[in-house]
């Protein structure tokens, strides 16, 4: 091997021992925020919706809430709600729940709007409650933007 090959396979290895390494788990929560539509139940003629919030943005969240546009089993808008998280810190799960005056199966899809309120650790509004979401939904309701 020449001089110079060599001193390229050395100067790979002493980069590739700077990088850090990033584990399974960081690298699978790094940077998002996710928001799940965890469960809908019937309950007295209307139906409970359970959703669940965890912030891996790497930001600590003084504020978080979300618009959500309800649509009716004939597609149309019936009811809007606001999902208020309050103060997410980095790695906390909340979960929060709602009560429609519907049955289940006269929901057919939930719409994202839009961060209703998304503020930073200084009080500063942030995008990263958008640009990080990363929705998803367990039930049979479409869940997204």
């Amino acid at each position: 091997m020449s001089s110079c090959s060599r001193f390229v396979v050395m100067l790979s290895a002493a980069l590739l021992a700077m990088t850090p390494a990033l584990t399974p788990a960081a690298a699978q929560d790094s940077g998002e925020f996710r928001l799940e539509l965890n469960n809908l139940e019937s309950v007295d003629g209307g139906c409970r919706l359970t959703f669940v919030a965890f912030n891996a943005t790497g930001n600590d969240l003084a504020q978080t809430s979300y618009d959500v546009a309800v649509f009716d089993d004939t597609g149309a808008v019936s009811d809007r709600l606001i999902l208020e998280f309050g103060h997410l810190p980095e790695d906390k799960t909340r979960v929060v729940q709602f009560l429609l005056n519907r049955g289940c199966d006269q929901i057919s899809r939930l719409l994202l709007n839009e961060a209703e309120e998304c503020l930073d650790a200084s009080g500063q509004s942030s995008r990263i409650c958008m640009d990080a979401l990363n929705a998803s939904s367990r039930a049979d309701v479409m869940f997204g933007s």
